[in-house]
C-alpha cells in the first residue's frame, strides 16, 4: 500500500486542524501544509476564541451539522482545558455573561457548555448593566496566540512538514499530491474563483486589564474577552469592506461600547489593535471535487467559509474534511 501524499494550502486555525485529523487518519500519509502567512500573520490569530456557537451565523448549513461539529469541537477544546496540555494549548474554561434586550431562547451552546441559566432581575441591577434579560454560561475560551503555535508543534511531532510559499493556483500540485485540501479562506476567491467567499471585516482591541477575570458577550457589537495577559474588546462585523488599515472611527465606537457597557474598563491601557477580513461563506464550504486543469485531474478538499465561528467550527469541520480526505483517496485509481 502507497504512502498518501497530501498538501494542504493555508496555516490558520483551519488549514492545522484539518492537517491533525488527516494525520489522526492516515498516520503513515506525508502531509505538507503550504502557507505564506503564519502564526500571528494569520485571520486566526487575532479571533477573540470564545466558544459560543450559534445557528443563525451560518446560513445554508443543516443545524444537525452544525451541532454535530459543535459537539465535536467542545469536546476536543474541553478536554484540553482539563488536561495537563491546557498550560500550552491555550484553553481555558471561563464563566461569563450574554446580555440582550431580546430573550435568548434555547440557543445551541446551551446543550454544551459547562453551565447555562437566565439571571434574576435583582442580579441583572447589581451587575448595573442597561439590559433586560441576562444569562450566566460558563465556557472555553481559546487563546489563539498559543493555540495556533502549539498546533503546530503537534503537527511537525507527527511528521508533517511546511514550506512557506504563495500558491497562485493549486494546478501547482498536479502531480505533486494525491489530494490536495484547500482551507486558504479568503484566498480562495483567486485560487479557485469562488467569488461567493467575501469579507467580514473584524476589528479588536487588546489591553492589559488584569482584573477582568469574566467574559461579556452582547447583541450590540460589544464583548470583552479575556487571554492570557491580555484582555480583548470589540468588536465589528463589516461586511464587504476590504480595508486592512485601523480606521480611528472604529477604534472610538469600540472603545464607546465597551467602556459604556463596563465602566472598570476605562482606564486599562491600550496594547495594541487588530483588524483582519474573516472569510464568510453562505453555506461554508465542506466538499470533495475534482478540478481538471489543462495539466491533469487534481482531487480537492475544500474547508472555508467559516467566517466568525473558525474557532468554535474548525475541529468539527476537519474531522469532515479529513474522512472526505480518506473517501477520495480510497476511491478506485487511487494510491491509498
Amino acid at each position: 500500500m502507497a504512502k498518501a501524499n497530501i498538501g494542504i494550502v493555508g496555516a490558520g486555525i483551519i488549514g492545522l486542524s484539518t492537517a491533525l485529523n488527516i494525520q489522526k487518519r492516515l498516520p503513515s500519509a506525508k502531509v505538507t501544509i503550504y502557507a505564506d502567512r503564519f502564526d500571528n500573520e494569520t485571520t486566526s490569530h487575532g479571533a477573540g476564541g470564545l466558544f459560543r456557537p450559534n445557528v443563525e451565523h451560518l446560513l445554508g448549513v443543516d443545524p444537525d451539522t452544525v451541532t454535530r461539529w459543535s459537539v465535536e469541537g467542545f469536546k476536543f477544546y474541553s478536554s484540553l482545558a482539563s488536561s495537563p496540555e491546557a498550560a500550552t494549548s491555550g484553553q481555558m474554561i471561563m464563566p461569563g455573561y450574554v446580555f440582550s434586550n431580546t430573550p435568548v431562547k434555547d440557543p445551541l451552546y446551551k446543550r454544551l457548555v459547562y453551565s447555562f441559566r437566565e439571571l434574576t432581575a435583582i442580579e441583572l441591577q447589581k451587575l448595573q448593566v442597561d439590559y433586560k434579560y441576562g444569562y450566566q454560561v460558563t465556557t472555553v475560551i481559546t487563546y489563539v496566540p498559543v493555540f495556533l503555535p502549539w498546533l503546530m508543534v503537534k503537527f511537525k511531532d507527527n511528521g508533517g512538514r511546511v514550506e512557506k510559499r504563495t500558491v497562485k493556483s493549486l494546478e501547482e500540485f498536479v502531480g505533486v499530491h494525491d489530494m490536495v485540501v484547500n482551507c486558504s479562506g479568503f484566498r480562495s476567491r483567486d485560487l479557485v474563483g469562488d467569488k461567493s467567499v467575501y469579507p467580514v471585516r473584524g476589528h479588536l482591541i487588546r489591553i492589559k486589564a488584569p482584573w477582568i477575570k469574566y467574559w461579556i458577550y452582547t447583541e450590540d457589537s460589544a464583548y470583552i474577552i479575556p487571554g492570557y495577559d491580555e484582555v480583548s474588546i470589540g468588536g465589528i462585523r463589516q461586511k464587504d469592506n476590504f480595508n486592512l488599515e485601523i480606521d480611528p472611527k472604529d477604534t472610538e465606537g469600540i472603545k464607546e461600547r465597551c467602556y459604556k457597557l463596563w465602566p472598570s474598563l476605562k482606564e486599562a491601557p491600550v496594547l495594541r489593535e487588530w483588524v483582519d477580513l474573516r472569510p464568510h461563506r453562505d453555506p461554508l464550504r465542506l466538499e470533495q471535487q475534482v478540478i481538471q486543469y489543462p495539466s491533469g485531474p487534481l482531487k480537492v478538499v475544500h474547508n472555508y467559509g467559516h467566517g466568525a465561528l473558525g474557532i468554535t467550527l474548525a475541529w468539527g469541520t476537519s474531522i469532515d474534511a479529513a474522512n472526505l480526505v480518506v473517501e477520495g483517496l480510497t476511491q478506485p485509481g487511487s494510491k491509498l
